[in-house]
């Protein structure tokens, strides 16, 4: 796919670790330029040379700060072809001992984190006419988790507002879709692992959470999301929009 991306402007958030820093890199192997927005950018310092990667410190719920950002890589290097939100924080917990604060913080960053980054270069993108947009979502937004209502409900208006765009969008040919792994080798993966949950448990499923297991038998790593989310950038996926791929080996059993 690399004549797809070479040369190609691309900014990816949450791209310093996990699935954004797969996408980030599977950007960087096709030829494009990547602008990284990370609340913690020091994971990106390794990509590639200075000329082809940038990487800035960035909290994504902030409006202004995303649009500034969004400016500075079309002023520094040009027209931006490629958006990939991938920025996302997780909270896990009863609903009735959740706060108001934990709730809004996972609303802020990732929902209305994708609304910002999303805006920003869809206003910069549509007088242009071109573009491709993918938000990275999760299963979760498609069926109900125990434990993790503010994901799942944050993903969920992630997924719709990215079709809703995409609709908007497309007269102007700019297409926009949605990539929505299940389990993943990622630190917040990992990070849930250590509360007491194992990789065979989540592949096994669990009855008393209500929970699917995973029928081909392993959780994805990185860079298999990573696959898919260049595939709908790609010139490949040139008529399919508002499209929502399930990177999830099976386990909520729809396509």
């Amino acid at each position: 796919m690399a004549e797809d991306f070479e040369g190609r402007i691309a900014v990816v958030s949450g791209g310093a670790s996990g699935i954004g820093q797969a996408v980030a890199r599977a950007l960087l192997r096709e030829g494009a330029r990547v602008a990284i927005f990370d609340i913690d950018p020091s994971g990106a310092g390794d990509l590639a040379p200075a000329d082809r990667v940038h990487a800035d410190a960035l909290d994504i719920s902030d409006t202004a700060a995303v649009d500034r950002a969004v400016d500075r890589v079309e002023r520094e290097w040009g027209s931006i072809d490629l958006v990939v939100s991938v920025a996302g924080v997780l909270h896990v917990g009863p609903v009735v001992e959740m706060t108001s604060a934990e709730w809004r913080r996972v609303l802020d960053v990732n929902a209305t984190g994708v609304f910002n980054l999303l805006q920003a270069a869809a206003r910069r993108m549509r007088p242009r006419r071109r573009g491709a947009i993918v938000t990275v979502s999760s299963n979760a937004a498609g069926i109900p988790r125990h434990g993790m209502a503010a994901y799942a409900a944050s993903k969920a208006a992630a997924s719709m507002f990215t079709k809703c765009l995409g609709l908007e969008l497309a007269d102007a040919g700019i297409r926009c879709n949605v990539v929505s792994p299940g389990s993943t080798r990622t630190p917040m993966q990992m990070a849930m692992w250590e509360r007491g949950t194992t990789e065979l448990d989540v592949i096994r499923g669990s009855l008393e959470g209500f929970r699917t297991g995973i029928p081909l038998g392993r959780i994805a790593e990185p860079s298999q999301v990573a696959d898919a989310v260049l595939y709908l950038l790609s010139e490949r996926a040139s008529h399919v929009t508002m499209a929502d791929l399930y990177v999830d080996g099976g386990a909520t059993l729809r396509g």
